[in-house]
């Protein structure tokens, strides 16, 4: 079972969408890590936000042949009783759930950062895959091998990649990317912008020229933070 601390859950960024402007970036001339230029899995590769956007490959996407099934989730790989969705949900409560049988969650509480609402019931959640399947499968995963698409559906090994949120606010995002959704919580703009552009350097995704340039005019206004990621493929 993975382990989060609740800040993480709890993390906003104090840069926002619409009261910071590119001069928070790093100063002019300072050093800055270097985006990664090549790629081996278990790589563990620090690199700035802005430089890892712009490492990102840009292609024109395609949904051909997806389906939903493609991606094998929920899967329990520790064999503990518990999936990989109530991994994440156990691992993000503010206040701890009663884990019963057949890892049944009771009581405990959740912080949902897309739409700053607290939750009570663990049912009320949905499990998001920062980059949903679709847009996965639309970055390269449609030539992945059904056991990469297995993992990626089950990523419990970076935190960023699968977040407890409101049924409400996932299923308002659905497939989209942020050139068509955006989290209603402008002070998680910059921390949403920055996990989905690790989760894909993570994985080795591209981006279409419309979400490359959405993502690239947002960061402008977030502090250019460092990103450090281990390379999954």
């Amino acid at each position: 079972m993975r382990t989060r601390t609740t800040t993480r859950a709890l993390a906003t960024t104090t840069a926002t969408l619409l009261l910071l402007s590119a001069a928070l970036t790093s100063p002019a001339g300072a050093a800055q890590p270097a985006a990664p230029t090549h790629r081996a899995p278990g790589e563990v590769v620090t690199t700035t936000l802005l430089d890892a956007l712009d490492a990102l490959p840009v292609t024109n996407e395609h949904r051909t042949g997806y389906v939903r099934t493609a991606f094998r989730h929920w899967i329990d790989a520790d064999k503990d009783g518990c999936d990989t969705r109530r991994e994440v949900i156990i691992a993000e409560a503010i206040q701890a759930p009663e884990i019963g049988a057949r890892c049944a969650l009771t009581g405990g509480q959740w912080y949902s950062p897309y739409d700053m609402v607290t939750v009570t019931d663990a049912a009320s959640l949905d499990v998001d895959h920062m980059v949903p399947l679709a847009e996965a499968w639309d970055s390269g995963a449609s030539s992945w091998s059904a056991a990469e698409r297995q993992a990626y559906a089950n990523d419990l090994d970076d935190d960023r990649s699968l977040i407890a949120v409101t049924a409400k606010s996932n299923r308002s995002k659905a497939d989209k990317d942020p050139a068509d959704w955006l989290p209603p919580a402008t002070n998680y703009v910059c921390t949403y912008i920055t996990d989905w552009t690790t989760v894909k350097t993570r994985w080795g995704l591209t981006t279409d020229p419309r979400e490359k340039d959405t993502l690239q005019r947002i960061a402008a206004g977030c502090t250019n933070e460092n990103i450090t990621v281990e390379l999954a493929r």
